[in-house]
């Protein structure tokens, strides 16, 4: 009988929450406040959908919101927020330090930042690490990365 497989997933939420909550942390975390306006607005939808995922998201306990006061994160939602804005910032630095074009970078992190393991983001944060602090070895990559 084959071992138990270990959960390779740093999380259970859908991407919809994951994108909610990392707005949420960043919009805390530069302004000192989140409202739904600003949450449809880096988002790109209506403030009556952010209005919905909000109070879904206030049912499920990751968040407070009053209406008209705004939204505060609890400790289970900052917490998810903060995991996800770590997987966004160490994906476009590894993504970045290759030179790709913003626009690809973007793109490819959204995608890929919530379907990744703890493990492969531990993997992923040494690796970008290293790279920056080898300059020689990122140009060496860099210039395979051109002639393939």
């Amino acid at each position: 009988m084959p071992a138990k497989r270990q959960e390779t997933t740093a999380h259970v939420h859908s991407p919809a929450v994951e994108d909610y909550l990392e707005q949420i942390h960043n919009l805390i975390a530069g302004k000192g406040y989140a409202r739904v306006v600003d949450i449809a607005k880096n988002l790109g939808i209506s403030q009556a959908s952010v209005t919905n995922m909000i109070q879904k998201l206030d049912a499920e306990g990751y968040v407070v919101y009053e209406r008209y006061r705004g939204v505060v994160m609890t400790e289970a939602g900052r917490k998810i927020g903060q995991e996800i804005a770590r997987r966004h910032e160490v994906l476009t630095r590894l993504l970045s330090g290759f030179g790709l074009d913003p626009a690809t970078v973007h793109e490819d992190v959204e995608g890929m930042e919530h379907h990744m393991s703890r493990q492969t983001l531990d993997v992923l944060t040494l690796l970008m690490e290293e790279l920056e602090a080898n300059p020689d070895l990122l140009k060496k990559l860099r210039r395979k990365l051109a002639r393939a």
